[in-house]
């Protein structure tokens, strides 16, 4: 059991048996009276957010969170199927439940998934990626005219900003958290 006092940013806590992770926190004492602790709270299934203020002797039970490494299968009909690696146990989750993951997935690679009582709940792809290129612009020597960036489309459709240097057919490395290119791969 978790007391008000132990509230902080990044908390995941079980309100009416869903799970919930607080988002924004902020603490006051007023003059008289208990402490107030605001949150800003985000449902950790359907994604809603709400404002909750809490004092000092509010209790709050811990989610039943569990994470596990799972290696993604394959997609089928808007379904990205993954295998636990320990007990073999396939589950499917929708593109809608995935959200913008799946543009980093690509066949037998690892991820972390959040179950919520034996649920899946969201995916965590590895914090860097090796993808191909399929498609870029050539880039023309000399040319300083415009930016010192140019998109480029990554084998799972993904497109992001890339140093103009950087031709199809070569692997580069990107960084799912903040979705940027980090450098060219060497084969």
């Amino acid at each position: 059991m978790y007391s008000a006092s132990d509230l902080r940013k990044g908390l995941k806590i079980s309100i009416d048996g869903e799970p919930y992770i607080i988002t924004d926190f902020t603490f006051s004492k007023p003059g008289k009276g208990q402490s107030l602790y605001r949150c800003r709270i985000r449902n950790m299934i359907t994604g809603n957010s709400s404002d909750r203020t809490y004092r000092s002797n509010d209790k709050f039970e811990k989610a039943p969170l569990e994470e596990r490494t799972m290696q993604f299968l394959y997609e089928q009909g808007g379904e990205y199927h993954f295998m636990d690696n320990k007990t073999y146990e396939q589950i499917a989750l929708s593109k809608e439940q995935l959200g913008d993951t799946t543009v980093f997935l690509m066949d037998n690679m690892d991820v972390e998934v959040l179950l919520f009582s034996d649920r899946p709940i969201a995916v965590t792809p590895p914090v860097f990626v090796e993808l191909t290129v399929t498609k870029a612009d050539p880039w023309v020597k000399g040319d300083t005219s415009g930016s010192d960036t140019k998109p480029v489309t990554v084998e799972t459709g993904f497109v992001l900003q890339v140093p103009p240097f950087i031709e199809e057919g070569e692997k580069i490395q990107i960084d799912t958290r903040t979705r940027e290119y980090v450098t060219r791969v060497k084969s």
